[in-house]
């Protein structure tokens, strides 16, 4: 059956409340101890579960535990160790450049602006909302992956594909204070409810007043 075309939600509050009803407590699922740790984690988690990553972090920061030990390694060896979570030679190149950038342009400190970390190598928009949201509680934006995009298109929340658009359409309707939460509580619901090839519709406590929930 084909998909449907966009439906606008009749009311996004709804959909808002009921999202911070069920996922009160929906946080970001990606191991770290502190910001360097989160930021090459989510260098990582691109075209990768969250999950592998997860398998894959232990190993790489007792090796290299500081941005100082990752700039200093050699990329061959960041390649052997993050090698399962895909694209592992990008990755790597990037995760070396990007601490070498941290330890000559910010004192071996992961910045905490939007403009110096998208400035890192690998490092683009949305891990940049990562970072600032998950280990500096800043409110900078609104984290839009895979999940965020699927959701806010079949929930009526936004017609549009590119996560920069589907972003500034979520900015418009979700107050500021819930910015970076949002995206958790979305992510939670992608993986649990509203799958991307079997949408749990007739379980979703949104099932009323989704716009989609016969989505196939």
């Amino acid at each position: 059956m084909p998909k449907k075309k966009y439906t606008p939600a009749k009311n996004p509050k709804d959909t808002l409340k009921i999202l911070y009803k069920t996922y009160p407590n929906a946080y970001c699922e990606l191991n770290h101890k502190n910001p360097y740790e989160l930021l090459i984690a989510t260098i990582l988690s691109a075209q990768c579960t969250d999950e592998r990553v997860n398998k894959v972090t232990p190993q790489l920061f007792l090796t290299f535990p500081s941005p100082d030990d990752m700039a200093r390694a050699d990329v061959e060896k960041i390649e052997q160790l993050i090698k399962s979570t895909g694209f592992y030679k990008n990755k790597a190149k990037n995760i070396k450049q990007c601490c070498v950038d941290i330890c000559e342009k910010h004192d071996g400190l992961v910045p905490q602006n939007l403009e110096n970390l998208v400035a890192l190598a690998g490092v683009g928009r949305k891990t940049a909302n990562v970072v600032l949201g998950v280990a500096f509680n800043i409110p900078n934006g609104i984290v839009v992956d895979t999940h965020v995009s699927r959701l806010s298109q079949r929930m009526g929340l936004s017609k549009n594909k590119t996560p920069e658009k589907i972003e500034q359409d979520l900015l418009a309707i979700v107050p500021k204070k819930n910015w970076i939460q949002l995206s958790h509580q979305m992510i939670f619901h992608g993986r649990q409810i509203c799958k991307a090839r079997n949408p749990q519709c007739m379980t979703c406590p949104m099932q009323t007043i989704c716009p989609k929930n016969d989505y196939q």
